[in-house]
Order: C-alpha cells, then sequence, then structure tokens
C-alpha cells in the first residue's frame, strides 16, 4: 500500500463563516484535509450543517455548543450555500455522503503515524443495515479496512460491548449514522473513546450504501433540491421540514456583517 507525503494532503488550517452564529469551516478539500488529520492522528468531529440542524441549534443551545466545538464543520445543506452566498462567499455544497464515501475509498491510500492502514468503524441504522453498507462498500474497494459495523438499536449491554471495541480497535475514522441530533450528541459523549479519530455523523447513509434506500437523482441534487426527494420518501418528515422556510427567511433577514 503506497504511503503518501503529507504535502498531498490538505494540512492548514480552514477558514471559518458564520451562518445564524455557528461556523462553517472552508477548506479548498475537505476529503484532503481529513486525510492529514488521519495520517497525524489528529482527533477530529466532522457536523455536516444544513438548515434543519441550523434550525434546530437555534432552539436548543446544547447542540449550538456541540456545532461550535466541532472541529470541522461542512456546508452540507444547499440553504447553508444560499446564506452565505447572500454574504458574498461563494462556496460549493458537500454532501456529508460523498465526503463520507471519499473518506472510506481513499483511506485505504493512507499510512498513519504508526505505520498501519486506517480502519473504519460503523455504528446506526436499523438492524442489518450497517452491516449491508460494509459489505457493499467492502466489495466495491476490497482495500478497504472495516473493522466493525453495528446497528443503531443495540441493547444496554451491547452498549457497553460496542464502547469497549471502539476503545481496544481504536479505528481511525468512525461513522455514527443515528441522525440529528442524536449522533451529534453521541459523538460528544463518546469521543473520548477515540481521540485521535475523525468521528462523522452521517445521518441516513448506511441507509443508501445498503441500497436499502436510493438517493435523488442528480438533477434534483444540483438544483438543490435534494429534499424534496427526502420529503417524497420520508413524508412523516413534513414538519421538519417547516424548517426549511423559517431558515431562508433568517438567512434574508439576518445581519450581513
Amino acid at each position: 500500500m503506497p504511503e503518501l507525503l503529507q504535502s498531498q494532503f490538505e494540512s492548514g488550517s480552514p477558514q471559518v463563516a458564520s451562518v445564524l452564529g455557528l461556523p462553517i469551516h472552508l477548506l479548498p478539500s475537505y476529503p484532503g484535509w481529513l486525510l492529514a488529520q488521519v495520517q497525524q492522528g489528529r482527533g477530529v468531529h466532522v457536523v455536516t450543517l444544513n438548515a434543519e440542524m441550523a434550525m434546530q441549534a437555534e432552539q436548543d443551545a446544547s447542540l449550538a455548543v456541540i456545532i461550535r466545538q466541532a472541529e470541522l464543520v461542512i456546508p452540507d445543506g444547499i440553504g447553508v450555500v444560499f446564506y452565505l452566498w447572500l454574504r458574498r462567499k461563494r462556496i460549493q455544497r458537500c454532501p456529508g455522503i460523498e465526503l463520507a464515501e471519499t473518506l472510506v475509498r481513499q483511506s485505504a491510500t493512507v499510512v498513519t503515524a504508526e505505520g498501519r492502514s486506517p480502519t473504519l468503524f460503523f455504528y446506526g441504522g436499523a438492524p442489518g443495515v450497517a452491516e449491508s453498507a460494509a459489505q457493499q462498500l467492502q466489495e466495491r474497494w476490497p482495500e478497504v479496512a472495516i473493522a466493525s459495523a453495528d446497528h443503531g438499536f443495540l441493547t444496554e449491554a451491547e452498549q457497553i460491548d460496542l464502547k469497549e471495541r471502539l476503545r481496544q480497535q481504536q479505528p481511525a475514522i468512525i461513522l455514527i449514522g443515528l441522525g440529528v441530533p442524536r449522533q451529534e450528541r453521541w459523538i460528544a459523549e463518546h469521543r473520548h473513546l477515540c481521540p485521535h479519530s475523525v468521528w462523522i455523523g452521517v445521518g441516513g447513509s448506511f441507509d443508501i450504501w445498503s441500497g436499502t434506500k436510493t438517493r435523488a437523482p442528480g438533477w434534483l441534487r444540483n438544483n438543490g433540491m435534494e429534499w424534496v426527494y427526502r420529503l417524497y420518501q420520508e413524508p412523516w418528515r413534513w414538519r421538519r421540514m417547516l424548517a426549511l422556510p423559517q431558515f431562508a427567511w433568517k438567512a434574508l433577514i439576518h445581519p450581513k456583517a
């Protein structure tokens, strides 16, 4: 397995913008920067910020604290991109599922400071989903090292076992698919178990990778309308989607300092 030089990854500090008082970190390459952290053994909590999460954080101070403490907050939703465009910051959306998939694929090109290949850990989703997602990704990229995959409905005893495995295995990249804000809280509470790991809340990514659900067609994604397809798949989310027009209004009236 080839060892990549540190200079091949983005290792500088990200610039920081603000969305309703929450940070958004701006980098030319989010995967490159994260792979540099993996290579150097620097712990990172990645938050994939969208309009819905930003509105939740306005009502939930503890969630806002977690987001502000994260080392990397990326513009996952088109609403966040729109907010920053109104403030003359021309950025591109970085969907969390695409970032996570890129990290999975490229993890095999990295050698850590301990001289080994990074391992990955999946936790979340319905029974069988994370395991199926891991299997599908492993078939696509056999060189990737997935240490474990567990669903998000574990018993208390199984939770204890999972935490002990995290402590012992020290995976380099940990993907948590418990939904917002549960996954962000879980990461904040448990990242001390693997302080040198990259932790990412991946929402429903396991469902997509496993084939349990499908992602929106490209033309919807490219036009910032992926949320419409998600509402079609999960109509029970309509109340949560009310946050989108509220966010758009705040984007227009919030001071553009």
